[in-house]
């Protein structure tokens, strides 16, 4: 058999990388795990989880991190500060192309994770990181006393508005339906909390301001047609996500929104290559089911490996 330089690699660092990265090495495993950022994903911004089982009080998710990341470490897993650029994909054998050379696997764990959908208005490019904003827990406290937007239906949208609400002192929440998406408990605890103003039927068409600051957006009523501007001093944008899956070569097959399709052994359309958590066509994503996936993939990693020899 060719010589390779790992029997694994792990491309993602969040919790299903560092779940397999664990996994992996305990089975013994010559693995590595790549990350072209800090090791942590969208959990690291994260700013409270209550439902990741074995934390009766909740934790926060830099915290939750720091302590999967403390473990992986215990069992002296590599994890690599790169960028993986493209994948050869066509032999036994993968080659991975990395932003300072290349490394061959038997077995890859795709686990990169999805990031936030943009709304595609004009002004969200030019004011982002200067009042336009994904991350609750990175910029909220940039709005301590302040006005802000918030865009979106959904577990997250309405869970990051009412964490607005320890520094804001009002969020209005945009949702393009009548209904939020949200889970019933989170849309009671947006609903009682007096900072929180719903304008349901809305989309935001357009963010508006001076180069340095938003200072308001605008709104369209989806039923009436009626457009009007709403004066904030911030807008956070919450409508879903997008895989990570840009490098991937187009013979792993994905869904119609560009996550990774599996079965059961969470193995893709390319024998040996494996997808865990959010990039996975997934019905559900949330910490739990990345680590659940990260444990299954490295698993049957372990078992297509052994089968290879």
């Amino acid at each position: 058999m060719e010589k390779t330089d790992y029997d694994l690699v792990i491309i993602g660092g969040g919790p299903a990388g560092l779940t397999a990265g664990l996994f992996a090495a305990r089975a013994r495993l010559n693995v590595v795990l790549v990350e072209r950022l800090m090791p942590g994903g969208q959990v690291a911004t994260t700013d409270w989880i209550e439902n990741y089982p074995g934390f009766p009080e909740g934790l926060s998710g830099p915290d939750l991190v720091m302590k999967m990341t403390e473990q992986a470490k215990r069992f002296d897993i590599p994890i690599e500060s790169k960028e993986v650029r493209s994948m050869d994909l066509s032999g036994p054998i993968k080659k991975i192309s990395l932003d300072d050379g290349s490394v061959t696997a038997k077995a890859i764990i795709i686990a990169t994770g999805a990031s936030p959908k943009k709304l595609g208005v004009p002004g969200e490019d030019l004011f982002y990181g200067k009042g336009v904003s994904f991350c609750g827990t990175c910029d909220a406290p940039f709005y301590r006393d302040r006005v802000v937007a918030a865009v979106g239906g959904g577990d997250t949208a309405v869970k990051e508005s009412i964490y607005l609400t320890k520094f804001a002192k009002k969020v209005y929440l945009i949702h393009r339906r009548d209904e939020f998406r949200a889970t019933k408990i989170l849309r009671e605890r947006a609903l009682a909390n007096e900072k929180i103003e719903m304008v349901r039927d809305s989309v935001v068409t357009s963010i508006n301001g001076a180069l340095t600051n938003v200072g308001s957006v605008t709104m369209k009523n989806v039923k009436t047609g009626e457009s009007r501007d709403l004066t904030v001093d911030g807008c956070f944008i919450w409508v879903g996500t997008t895989p990570n899956t840009r490098f991937l070569p187009e013979i792993i097959e994905k869904n119609d929104r560009g996550f990774i399709a599996t079965d059961q052994n969470r193995e893709t359309s390319v024998p040996g290559v494996f997808a865990a958590g959010d990039v996975r066509d997934t019905p559900l994503r949330q910490v739990v089911t990345a680590v659940g996936d990260g444990a299954i993939a490295a698993v049957e990693a372990e078992h297509y490996i052994e089968n290879m020899k």
